[in-house]
């Protein structure tokens, strides 16, 4: 698909410090399309609770709010950005009904009124919408921006957790607006079939192009010190992901190894027993540059995920990532995980992950090392952005 314009709405900002599939499917796009990213908009009460924040993602949507910088950049010839420079109320705890519609479709309406000048200045005709698991704030898009086709892309199961009480409702009616729907899994497309007939799994694109075996990286002065072997995660330590617990047994049943645990945590996290092991360290958050070098100097790599609604039928692309530096890769079994068998040890509780913790640092040839290599880089984006492309009728 060539010269179309497509407009992306997503949960996920810019400007946030990790990567994000909003972010690169809008980069692929772009690289035959034109393409509009709309930053989801602060509400009301982050724009006050959170401004002392230094995230660059509050920062620069807190900055366009206040006047300081221009709501729209131009990222390359053809990819745009746009914030908005205003906030928008809160709705999440709103009861479910009337009252939370009505606010609901009132952000929406200010957003996608503001949204379409932007569109018109930058003389977007004919376009294309893509819905990144934006329940809520995406709800009335396809009413206000009336594109020629509308795409939710779903890379999550949003109907648990913070949206349980919206989405259960709002997902199936999204969905059967929609004139495509895509997920970055089998399970998440599976599971909507029924309120749209097109619904499919495009796979799961990472870029992978940092990640390369032939360069040196350097060890991080924070983790200079720690004893190895390290056993070793990357990513936002959250108990609605990570099994803290499955961590603990691991971590006091193994004070021969060193867990090292790279990300922001969550409040259960930072107040969990984990802290009282001497041999598991939190290193706190890093640019998502800096996380390869960490990632190229643990001899296990994980993904200690959490069973639930939400992680289910979650594509881990932090496994490609470590797959693409030749590690041997442990995480918990799940439906999704078993594209993974033969390259990545899936596991269920602590016996198995200490099971495969003992056999994953037996040194293994270069063969293996390099099939998980090729193996990461047939998830591209290019492949996933292909398949979108093929389900689209227009």
């Amino acid at each position: 698909m060539r010269k179309r314009d497509f407009i992306i709405t997503s949960l996920q900002p810019w400007d946030m410090p990790i990567g994000s599939n909003a972010k690169d499917i809008a980069l692929e796009i772009s690289k035959q399309n034109r393409v509009l990213y709309i930053n989801t908009p602060l509400d009301k009460k982050s724009f006050l609770k959170d401004r002392n924040s230094n995230s660059p993602d509050y920062l620069q949507r807190y900055n366009v709010i206040k006047g300081a910088t221009s709501t729209l950049r131009q990222i390359s010839a053809s990819l745009w950005v746009m914030d908005y420079p205003f906030s928008i109320w809160p709705a999440n705890s709103i009861p479910d009904g009337k009252l939370f519609d009505w606010v609901n479709r009132l952000n929406n309406k200010k957003m996608y009124q503001f949204a379409k000048k932007t569109i018109k200045e930058i003389n977007f005709k004919n376009y294309l919408l893509l819905i990144d698991n934006d329940i809520y704030r995406s709800f009335y898009a396809v009413e206000y921006l009336k594109p020629i086709f509308s795409i939710y892309y779903r890379r999550d199961n949003m109907t648990s957790a913070f949206w349980r009480k919206h989405a259960p409702r709002l997902e199936p009616r999204l969905c059967q607006k929609s004139n495509l729907v895509v997920a970055n899994s089998p399970q998440l497309a599976k599971a909507v079939q029924t309120y749209n007939q097109y619904s499919f799994d495009i796979g799961q694109g990472v870029d992978l192009s940092n990640y390369n075996t032939n360069n040196s990286y350097q060890l991080p002065k924070d983790m200079e010190n720690i004893p190895r072997p390290i056993i070793g995660y990357v990513g936002w330590v959250t108990s609605r992901r990570l099994d803290a617990n499955l961590l603990y047994q691991v971590a006091l049943r193994c004070p021969q190894y060193s867990f090292v645990m790279v990300g922001g945590e969550d409040d259960f996290f930072k107040k969990h027993p984990l802290h009282s092991l001497s041999n598991v360290h939190f290193l706190g958050q890093k640019k998502q540059i800096e996380t390869i070098s960490y990632m190229s100097h643990f001899d296990v790599c994980m993904n200690p995920q959490l069973v639930n609604e939400i992680t289910i039928g979650n594509y881990p692309r932090k496994v490609d990532e470590y797959l693409a530096l030749g590690k041997p890769v442990i995480a918990t079994k799940t439906l999704t995980m078993d594209l993974f068998t033969g390259y990545v040890w899936n596991c269920l509780g602590a016996e198995e992950y200490i099971q495969a913790i003992n056999e994953a640092l037996i040194p293994t040839s270069s063969d293996i090392i390099k099939k998980r290599i090729e193996f990461a880089h047939t998830h591209t984006w290019e492949n996933s952005i292909n398949k979108l492309y093929s389900y689209i009728n227009i």
